[in-house]
């Protein structure tokens, strides 16, 4: 698989937030919530892969910013360019 196909992968499949269901006891890891990597079409989470506590899907608003999943990192390392605007028709270049 070449590297842009690598990267396109990651649009595809999206981060969703989940937490232990109110009222639960749950595990460190799903009191405080935590991000899985799932397909768009996948069933959402039904237990802490933990604790195996019951979680539920938190909405969170899309992450255009920064990237956790290292997104960056791998596109510079392809060799893309990352340019940020500074002003009218003047961009800075990131990487």
């Amino acid at each position: 698989m070449d590297a842009l196909a690598q990267i396109a992968g990651v649009f595809a499949m999206p981060f969703y937030v989940y937490q232990v269901v109110e009222g639960r006891k749950g595990c460190p890891r799903c009191r405080s919530s935590f991000e899985e990597l799932q397909s768009i079409s996948a069933e959402p989470l039904r237990t802490c892969p933990d604790c195996g506590e019951e979680v539920e899907r938190v909405p969170t608003a899309p992450n255009v910013g920064f990237s956790e999943s290292g997104l960056d990192d791998r596109a510079k390392a392809a060799g893309f360019t990352k340019l940020k605007r500074i002003g009218s028709g003047e961009y800075e270049r990131q990487y």
